[in-house]
């Protein structure tokens, strides 16, 4: 059961905490400095347009002629048919909607989570495996590395999954179990102590507002907080498998193979969670103001990969091997018709959504797909058909800011 009473009273730091399996090396001895500010940055440079332009003039003398023939074909075809050569080599050049921006990370990263300063949408923030945490003000053109002193001081190699900001507010959090918070839009960052009785790993967290945010673990317990964190009070009454121990007979297909753990989770602006299970045999959904998750059969045949919201308050969902489903009408339910899509083969892993109409898919192998209609057509954007790497987030901060997030170290830029 998740205790609906306070999760972390660090005002009371006398009342004995019961350690757990995965958190105890964490918080037994001591409790790190209460503000740490960030340090050690490294600029990345990009390759430059002279080592382009090396490379270019290196070309072959077979590659020369063929550019130069080519180059004459489009140059006599202009005064017969009023083919205008400069400005078909303008649209080959900005036919994909996104490029590439080269990272100074190891590789073998994988990046998580993407966020912006609402203040300041040229500020923003990366973060993945191996401790990584980026920082931009350019608008995501370029980043440099930034590190935290407090989770230096441990032994542990962290795993920064969500991150979120509400004004010059932010929020990170990370595995083993990690809360960090900054009121200077991450000038600085203070390290949250958290209670060892902490049940699964924290996996989202959302800024809701002055000193309060709302996070997620992945057994499916939810807290909010208001007092930048000191405090947590419980959202729901108890965890996953607890609901699912009560309703398996109410009919759940795959319960029973339930290993206690979201595979997924996403919320929609209103402050409503869909969740998959680790197992994708059915998912789960939650809405402010009920005791307990709401488990739901799956309607489609293949195990679920991951689900979201909509622009237009529905539901999106993948299945593994690729197949893309859009729920009819929106809200929750568990009614989704199939949309067919050209993913060449490969799994579609997210769904980002640009506006009500235009949306945008990334999967295995580097597939972008992008739909203008609200879903009803797809076609495929070739920017990362080169890239040898799984694409699985797209997050769009505004209608003109977005990126991809993949795989060693991978993310593209939108271009519009």
């Amino acid at each position: 059961m998740v205790a609906s009473k306070l999760l972390v009273d660090c005002s009371n730091s006398s009342t004995p905490i019961k350690p757990s399996s995965l958190l105890n090396s964490l918080f037994n001895h001591r409790h790190p400095t209460p503000t740490a500010t960030l340090f050690h940055s490294r600029t990345f440079h990009p390759p430059s347009r002279t080592s382009n332009t090396i490379r270019a003039s290196a070309l072959n003398r077979r590659d020369f002629i063929a550019d130069s023939a080519a180059a004459a074909v489009a140059l006599s075809l202009a005064p017969v048919v009023g083919f205008d050569a400069t400005s078909a080599v303008a649209k080959a050049d900005s036919l994909s909607e996104w490029e590439r921006v080269f990272l100074p990370i190891d590789p073998g990263v994988v990046l998580l989570d993407i966020a912006f300063v609402p203040d300041d949408p040229s500020h923003g923030f990366l973060l993945g495996t191996r401790q990584t945490l980026l920082e931009t003000k350019d608008g995501g053109n370029t980043w440099v590395s930034r590190s935290i002193s407090s989770a230096e001081d441990e032994d542990f190699n962290y795993r920064f999954n969500a991150i979120s900001f509400k004004g010059k507010e932010g929020w990170i959090v990370g595995k083993p179990a990690i809360l960090l918070h900054t009121s200077d839009s991450g000038d600085s960052w203070e390290r949250i102590p958290l209670s060892a009785e902490l049940p699964g790993d924290m996996v989202y967290i959302k800024a809701t507002g002055e000193k309060s945010a709302e996070m997620v673990t992945d057994e499916g317990a939810i807290y909010v907080t208001a007092n930048r964190g000191y405090n947590w009070k419980a959202a729901v009454q108890e965890t996953v498998s607890a609901t699912l121990n009560r309703t398996v007979s109410s009919g759940i297909s795959g319960a029973s193979y339930y290993t206690g753990t979201f595979n997924t989770v996403n919320r929609s602006p209103e402050g409503n969670y869909v969740a998959v299970s680790s197992r994708g045999n059915f998912y789960l959904t939650w809405e402010p103001g009920q005791p307990y998750w709401q488990p739901h059969n799956r309607a489609v045949a293949r195990r679920i990969q991951s689900m979201g919201w909509r622009a237009d308050g529905g539901l999106w969902l993948l299945v593994r091997g690729g197949g893309l489903y859009l729920s009819k009408g929106t809200g929750i339910t568990e009614e989704f018709e199939e949309i067919p899509v050209q993913s060449r083969g490969f799994g579609i892993l997210d769904v980002g959504y640009k506006s009500k109409e235009e949306a945008w898919a990334a999967g295995g192998s580097g597939v972008l797909l992008k739909t203008t209609n609200s879903g009803k057509s797809w076609s495929r954007d070739k920017a990362a058909d080169n890239i040898a790497a799984n694409l699985y987030s797209v997050k769009f901060i505004n209608d003109r800011q977005g990126f991809v997030l993949g795989n060693d170290g991978v993310l593209l830029k939108y271009l519009g």
